[in-house]
């Protein structure tokens, strides 16, 4: 019988705020049990496995990516919109270090469910980069290039890897004034090939 009050979704937030905590490897039923005041059989009521449960939270912290990313660009486009799903994504992965993770480590990665949240992120990206009106592939691979610089980026920094005294955010600002100025010298390109 599943305790009073607990579910799954408290289940798996519980799990995300331990990942953040010790990382996607360092999370067990055991210590999740503990924190959250059950026997670890209890777990079994709402999750099948510990991998179900790493499997639940690449899908919840995609979730929760989109949803930041949603707010962050709600009204804006182009460049504006850039930025700010930009430093959604960057603080995400920043506050959610573990839950990040996890969004790349998932167990099964042919799982509907999964496929669908991921679909959402990158069809955010893509809506916020049609406002530029690339044709053909450019539109694809401007959103791969895209994607490629926050994830580089939030991982670099996430495993400690920019090591000299300077300012992240102004790394990172620099990095992003940089794809758009790709993306605007692709604008002129195809402007050109249209004379």
């Amino acid at each position: 019988m599943p305790r009073m009050g607990l579910d799954f979704r408290t289940v798996v937030a519980a799990a995300a705020a331990l990942a953040d905590e010790k990382g996607i490897d360092g999370i067990s039923l055991g210590e999740l049990a503990q924190r959250l005041n059950v026997r670890t059989p209890s777990l079994y009521n709402h999750v099948d496995s510990l991998e179900a449960l790493k499997q639940s939270l690449a899908i919840y912290g995609l979730n929760q990516l989109y949803e930041q990313l949603q707010k962050r660009a709600d009204g804006l486009v182009g460049d504006d919109a850039v930025y700010a799903m930009g430093d959604a994504y960057v603080t995400f992965a920043r506050n959610h270090p573990g839950l990040y993770d996890a969004t790349f480590r998932a167990p099964i990665p042919n799982d509907q469910q999964l496929h669908f949240a991921q679909h959402k992120v990158v069809e955010l990206v893509g809506e916020r980069l049609r406002a530029y009106d690339l044709k053909g592939n450019k539109a694809l691979h401007m959103i791969r290039g895209f994607r490629s610089i926050l994830h580089g980026f939030a991982s670099i920094e996430s495993s400690g890897g920019f090591g000299l005294p300077l300012d992240l955010d102004v790394s990172f600002k620099m990095l992003v004034d940089t794809f758009l100025a790709g993306v605007h010298a692709q604008i002129r390109e195809q402007a050109n090939e249209k004379e």
